[in-house]
């Protein structure tokens, strides 16, 4: 079963509409529902707040402030995830940022609600904000960055090794603010029971969420049961918990009722956070033969004061290619914003942007083609860790990927091709990222059925998670798939690291085949045992289980028999998977997915408008699990990357700090127009030290080098060469050459 592209198992639910999400739980009856009051400046303190007509408003129970909000339990920095800690709200009239929680109002209906939250009275003596990336002159040398990373590196003797190279690129590039956006919005629905609390929440980490909750509210993490069985999307929004968990569960502990609290689309954008705007240097030197002499990828990135984030922008250039002298650093500027936070890719994403492109000039400084020049700088070990790769298949994927694409038709030089009034260009990138393992546990109960049940609090964004553990089991007791039950999203079961970082899938589907093997060896036990059993005394070393039954030699019996004889109340096993940094092989080896993307567009000569035509992505990612879901994963990767490099942008008003265009009809992301042809293929592998199944992460290595291949192919095209990203029309228009060149 492992492999194969079986359908989503969760698939009907979806389709009919009865997969429950947050918002739609309905097992607490009728709740009260929240609505929460931003704040409207960006920077400054509340002087006065006026509750009265909001109190008075029909359908109220409650308007919490800063005033009249439970003592909270404070942010612990010493906790190293984020996602850990305690998320306060309403601790005090400091504002820090455009849209921060000053109120929340609790009614009996949503839009009463709503409505009475137009009530509330807020006055405020504004500070001085810093909200303009670009003016801030301050940054600061955090001591780590994201994942614990090292901030800086240096290798060799950059500055010699550069100043001496034959040619050079030195080249800024400039990211944008982004966010996950998923479908589902941010929501929760919290039903008190006694003195605990049941959370129905769209979240991506269970543990997380649980703890995060217990430690605001300052109760024993028992009491706290979460309850996520879908989500509808996370991206890395949904990694940790946010203001409107916080908020309805201090008011149903307040109100003894159920609370509902859903974000609005515009709210997400002040408050769940977002991957930080950036600017990029770039330094590449090189041989007139391509190889590179010497390398530096140097990042700054807004942060908020209060809370710092670092996105490890600069560090998959560490592992990329080969060059003796490596500078890598990451500074950050405090600017009056929400948070930065983990978006889809963090780190890798915005900086194999920036990266990929300066390779491209690269390739056209020196005329060569940009597949050969990433060929010839193929490192053989990792060229800052010194430890040799895992299982290492860029190349297979670059000259894979070219022959698809049809490469050779590439015009080498820009602006040459054209079909009437289009401009035609084509370009590539090659994709790199890390794979991580992180502590998962798994439970598998085998019941006298013939069923097996597996439970753990990981949960399933909707990239598949039900199924390919489904696949897993299946493989591992010899089950048709329908026989084996998934039960995901809730904290009484087996704790995981959740679905984010591209690590859900491998983690929990390694714990799942441990826990099967262990389930295998105490059946067979219980048979060989067995006086009863057509198994008894036989050696089991040949054991085959297969199709609900187990087989040595010429004998055989159905598993549930066993069950049935000697554990008639079922039999369970439990399997793990240990944090990377207990693992030897993360230490001994460089353990990453690769991929080539290519890319083909069109630009319009007179207006500028781009149009991808066709993408085609060949990625090597170990062991595949699901040969559908993976497509899927990776082409929803392939086309983020280039809205990232066409659309992707989000926009913050320099008076207040607001994002001025914080709704999915301004905050573009590509639509089906805006994608004809994309097509990932998976070259065959299997990485033994990433773990038992060899199987790796594929939900993140899709976007890392797209957005560069889009910006490639449009340079290829146009000869105009856009740094400051995204590409829109106002930024290529003026380069574009005449229609008569």
């Amino acid at each position: 079963m492992i492999g194969q592209a079986l359908n989503r198992v969760d698939g009907p639910l979806k389709v009919a509409g009865r997969a429950t999400f947050a918002y739609e739980h309905w097992e607490a009856g009728q709740p009260l529902y929240g609505f929460i009051v931003g704040a409207t400046i960006g920077k400054g303190r509340i002087t006065r707040i006026d509750t009265e007509n909001a109190e008075r408003a029909p359908g109220v129970r409650m308007v919490m402030t800063h005033l009249n909000a439970p003592a909270q339990g404070p942010r612990d920095e010493s906790i190293p995830f984020e996602y850990w800690r305690a998320q306060p709200v309403l601790t005090g009239p400091d504002i820090h940022h455009y849209g921060e929680p000053v109120a929340l109002v609790v009614a009996t209906t949503f839009e009463q609600a709503r409505a009475a939250a137009d009530l509330v009275d807020v006055e405020y003596v504004s500070g001085r904000g810093r909200f303009d990336f670009a003016d801030e002159d301050e940054t600061y040398i955090p001591k780590v960055v994201n994942a614990g990373l090292p901030t800086d590196t240096e290798v060799g003797d950059f500055d010699a090794g550069f100043s001496n190279a034959e040619v050079r690129v030195d080249e800024q590039y400039t990211t944008p603010y982004e966010f996950s956006m998923p479908m589902e919005p941010n929501a929760c629905l919290v039903e008190p029971r006694g003195e605990d609390l049941v959370v129905y929440v769209s979240c991506q980490i269970v543990d997380a969420a649980q703890t995060s909750v217990a430690s605001t509210l300052r109760i024993d993490p028992a009491r706290i049961h979460i309850v996520t069985p879908f989500v509808g999307g996370g991206f890395g929004s949904k990694l940790g918990i946010h203001s409107e968990t916080i908020l309805a569960a201090l008011a149903a502990r307040e109100l003894s009722q159920p609370v509902k609290v859903a974000l609005t689309r515009q709210q997400i954008f002040q408050l769940v956070g977002m991957r930080p705007i950036s600017s990029q240097r770039v330094r590449l030197g090189a041989g007139r033969d391509g190889r590179l002499a010497a390398l530096a990828h140097e990042v700054t990135m807004h942060t908020n004061p209060d809370v710092e984030y670092a996105e490890q922008t600069a560090a998959t250039t560490r592992s990329l290619y080969a060059a003796p002298h490596r500078l890598t650093s990451h500074r950050l500027t405090p600017l009056d914003l929400p948070r930065g936070t983990d978006v889809r890719a963090p780190g890798e994403a915005p900086g194999m942007l920036a990266v990929e492109s300066a390779m491209d000039e690269l390739a056209h400084v020196l005329g060569m083609d940009p597949v050969e020049l990433r060929i010839r700088n193929e490192p053989t070990v990792d060229p800052e860790r010194d430890v040799p790769y895992s299982d290492r298949h860029l190349v297979d994927c670059l000259r894979e990927g070219a022959r698809r694409f049809g490469w050779e038709r590439r015009p080498a030089t820009p602006a040459s091709m054209r079909e009437g009034q289009w401009l035609i260009g084509y370009g590539m990138a090659a994709a790199i990222r890390g794979h991580f393992q992180g502590p998962t546990t798994v439970r598998v109960r085998f019941e006298a059925d013939g069923t097996a049940v597996v439970q753990t609090d990981m949960t399933d964004i909707g990239t598949g998670t039900y199924t390919v553990l489904t696949q897993v089991a299946a493989d591992g007791l010899g089950l048709p798939p329908d026989r084996v039950r998934i039960e995901l999203g809730r904290s009484e079961f087996p704790t995981s690291w959740g679905s984010g970082g591209s690590w859900g899938a491998a983690n929990s589907c390694t714990a799942v085949d441990r826990a099967c093997t262990a389930l295998r060896e105490q059946l067979l036990s219980a048979a060989r045992g067995d006086a009863r059993s057509p198994l008894h005394g036989r050696d089991t070393a040949d054991a085959v289980f297969t199709d609900g039954n187990v087989r040595i030699g010429d004998a055989s019996e159905a598993l549930s028999e066993i069950v049935r004889r000697n554990h008639p109340e079922g039999v369970q096993a439990v399997g793990e998977t240990c944090f990377m940094g207990d693992d030897p092989n993360y230490t001994a080896y460089s353990i990453h997915c690769y991929g080539a993307h290519f890319a083909e567009v069109g630009v319009d000569a007179d207006t500028a408008e781009i149009r991808l035509r066709r993408m085609l992505g060949v990625f090597s990612v170990g062991r595949v699990l699901n040969a559908k879901t993976a497509r899927s994963q990776l082409i929803g990767g392939m086309i983020w990357g280039a809205g990232a490099a066409l659309e992707e942008e989000a926009v913050v008003d320099p008076r207040s700090g607001a994002f001025v265009n914080r709704d999915l009809a301004q905050y573009l992301v590509p639509v089906h127009a805006d994608v004809p042809d994309v097509d990932a293929v998976v070259l065959d592998g299997y990485d033994d030290k990433a773990n038992v199944l060899g199987a790796k992460g594929v939900g993140e290595v899709g976007i890392c080098g797209a957005g560069a291949a889009v910006a490639n192919a449009v340079f290829n095209a146009t000869g105009v060469r856009v740094r400051d990203f995204p590409i829109t029309l106002e930024k290529l228009l003026p380069g574009l050459p005449p229609m008569d060149a």
